[in-house]
């Protein structure tokens, strides 16, 4: 993080000019750590706490800036210088810096926080291995059973729907009409053959034709319905 604030670095030595005519730098810090120094002076530039803030409007929050140049703001310059030649002095001062502090916290506690989600999922896992056998073999032999039984029960009910459908409703009115018909038929001819007196015949021919009649209006009433 500290190094986007760095603005200049400061050169002990000027660098050699490239036969090429362009100017070619060594350094770890970043670009605009590097450029402390015009490449047409032999004199090293003297570090600030303002350079080292260079650049750093456009990549993080003025306020964190101003936090950064307060902290170095009251370091010599001998202090800066160090901070630009020496790597360990400067891994130092950036993880002295309280930004970094509070990130490197963070990044604790999330490390900390994975490794117990990580052993109490290891925990879990017994478990997990128990839970995943019960399921086969649920699925194996009671899901087998019970699909079985759905399927039976499946097919009674298609046959209760194709029993109870209107086409089938009015079939079975009809059959019953033509039975009433074919007994009152044959009561007829018992009466014809003389197998029933006259009072017995009128009887049980008006129940007859009264149970005809009946299922007879019922059957068409069916029939220029909507069902």
């Amino acid at each position: 993080m500290f190094n986007r604030f760095w603005g200049s670095q400061d050169q002990q030595q000027p660098q050699p000019r490239p036969l090429d005519g362009s100017s070619q730098t060594q350094s770890w810090y970043p670009p605009s750590v590097s450029a402390v120094s015009s490449p047409s002076s032999s004199r090293p530039a003297t570090p600030n706490a303002s350079s080292f803030a260079l650049h750093s409007s456009s990549h993080v929050p003025p306020s964190e800036a101003a936090g950064v140049i307060a902290v170095l703001k009251d370091k010599s310059v001998d202090e800066l210088r160090k901070l630009l030649s020496d790597k360990d002095a400067y891994h130092q001062f950036l993880h002295s810096l309280d930004q970094v502090k509070i990130q490197n916290n963070l990044k604790d506690e999330l490390s900390k926080e994975n490794m117990q989600l990580v052993e109490e999922n290891l925990q879990k896992e017994p478990r997990i291995v128990e839970l995943r056998n019960q399921c086969r073999i649920i699925r194996t032999t009671e899901l087998a059973a019970a699909q079985e039984k759905l399927n039976e029960l499946e097919k009674q009910k298609e046959e209760m729907l194709k029993l109870n459908s209107p086409a089938s409703l009015l079939q079975r009115i009809q059959d019953a009409m033509n039975v009433t018909e074919e007994e009152s038929e044959n009561l007829h001819q018992q009466l014809l053959d003389r197998e029933i007196d006259l009072a017995g015949f009128l009887q049980k021919y008006k129940k007859l034709r009264t149970a005809y009649h009946r299922k007879s209006l019922i059957h068409l009433a069916a029939k220029t319905s909507n069902i």
